[in-house]
């Protein structure tokens, strides 16, 4: 017996605005952890992120709905889009650029799930993404940004240019600078992961 192929998500979402609601709820589920991650590395606060990963699916299904939808094969990109610009528009509202800050009491990798069988290696797991978070931290904003959209959203580099609005090498760039600045935190500070 051949086992099937998942639906692509230009399926799911014919099949959605022709009606089914369950189309909808896999689309939903196949990209939420990517997309809330993202967001929460971004705005630095589970709460705010909830929300706006909410604000997210509701433009999504508003758009879907009204028949708007054209980005044919580039659902994950559109959706990070919309919830970059929401986050972009929480930061302008409360007139501030987002400040870059330790929190912690904040774990923004709860949200992951990873495989371990011992609360040994749950422990050095967990210790190893708070020393990743606490440097991320440390970043430029730019810097920051594009790592997150790289390694938790999984956006190419052409995908992050588009959504920072700036050209390929600038995001290639912040990328590399980036990397340079937490291998060199991590030779300062003597931490091996």
């Amino acid at each position: 017996m051949q086992a099937t192929a998942p639906a692509s998500d230009q399926e799911l979402i014919c099949r959605y605005t022709q009606g089914k609601e369950e189309a909808l709820i896999e689309l939903l589920q196949r990209h939420k952890d990517r997309l809330f991650t993202s967001i929460v590395l971004l705005v630095k606060d589970q709460y705010l992120a909830e929300d706006i990963f909410q604000d997210t699916f509701i433009k999504v299904i508003d758009t879907l709905r009204a028949g708007k939808y054209t980005e044919k094969g580039k659902f994950l990109p559109w959706a990070m889009r919309i919830a970059h610009n929401l986050c972009v528009d929480h930061f302008r509202r409360i007139k501030r650029a987002p400040i870059v800050k330790t929190s912690q009491d904040k774990d923004i990798f709860n949200v992951l799930r990873f495989a371990e069988s011992h609360a040994e290696e749950r422990m050095i797991t967990r210790q190893s993404h708070d020393r990743v978070q606490q440097m991320l931290d440390l970043l430029p904003e730019e810097q920051r940004e594009v790592i997150i959209m790289r390694h938790y959203a999984e956006l190419s580099f052409k995908e992050i240019a588009e959504l920072t609005h700036v050209s390929i090498n600038t995001a290639l760039g912040r990328m590399r600078y980036g990397l340079i600045n937490l291998r060199k935190m991590m030779v300062e500070k003597q931490i091996c992961l």
